[in-house]
């Protein structure tokens, strides 16, 4: 065998194995969702659901309070998507372009926010939401995703900028457009794999966050769908069902955004990258 044909086939081996390893356990929460619970904890696990049911999406809906759960975590990330966008397309555009003071050194130390964990910022946030009377609040965790998000989608949107030619700006400003018409109608329809990078990350971000939700609500009416799942987790059983058909349907919001803008934002972290 030559060396080309064994490089190919141990490609190929590579490429479906990491495949089959991030692929496998979205199957199996998939397909134990509908299974019955005997067959869900059964010692010898099946591929294929023997035991056909929907009887967790079922209780799902008309027994639990996850439909609260979703429609709050629906709330949080589209809220923090599109200020995150508004804010950070705003921010980026004014450090590249426009000559204001200290940007070039604003610009490098924006992403200082990802120097320090998370769980630092934890409490004199907590102090901060508190006294503006914002705990047990949905608009909390907007503040708080967008807070962790915007330093790099600013960052990212900014790359963008670069790529665009300064004088598709001057020829609409001989035109008569200021500069917010000219990042309206020329910077952002140019940069929309950028953009809609900056949309997956913020939504994605927020939609998953766990740690500032499960401490910021405090009230049942107002978790979001990562708390309202842990909490179906008991201290001594665990209903495996409800819980697979919950990390399902949980899947779906991404999964569904994805398919309408996946293309896109592969390329928004290509061609930030290349250009």
């Amino acid at each position: 065998m030559n060396a080309p044909m064994r490089n190919r086939i141990l490609l190929t081996l590579g490429v479906f194995s990491l495949l089959f390893i991030v692929i496998a356990p979205f199957y199996y929460v998939v397909t134990s969702s509908f299974k019955a619970p005997q067959e869900i904890i059964a010692r010898t696990p099946t591929l294929i659901p023997q035991s056909f049911t929907l009887q967790h999406y079922e209780k799902l809906f008309r027994a639990s309070n996850f439909p609260t759960y979703l429609i709050n975590s629906l709330i949080v990330a589209a809220g923090a998507m599109l200020l995150c966008v508004l804010l950070s397309t705003l921010a980026a555009y004014g450090l590249y372009r426009m000559r204001l003071p200290g940007s070039q050194f604003l610009f490098r130390i924006i992403l200082i926010t990802y120097a320090f964990p998370g769980v630092l910022l934890l409490i004199p946030l907590y102090g901060m939401l508190s006294q503006l009377g914002l705990i047990d609040r949905l608009l909390a965790l907007i503040i708080i995703n967008v807070t962790f998000t915007a330093p790099f989608a600013v960052w990212m949107l900014r790359a963008f900028f670069t790529t665009i030619p300064l004088e598709l700006e001057e020829a609409a400003a001989l035109d008569g457009a200021n500069r917010l018409q000219a990042l309206t109608y020329i910077m952002l329809p140019l940069s929309a794999p950028g953009v809609a990078s900056v949309a997956i990350f913020a939504f994605i971000t927020s939609w998953t966050e766990y740690m500032f939700a499960s401490v910021l609500i405090l009230s049942d009416a107002n978790r979001t769908v990562p708390v309202g799942l842990a909490g179906i987790i008991g201290q001594y059983q665990v209903d495996w069902g409800l819980l697979l058909a919950g990390a399902t349907v949980t899947m779906l919001p991404v999964l569904i955004l994805f398919s309408l803008v996946g293309r896109s934002f592969v390329e928004g972290l290509t061609a930030g990258a290349v250009k």
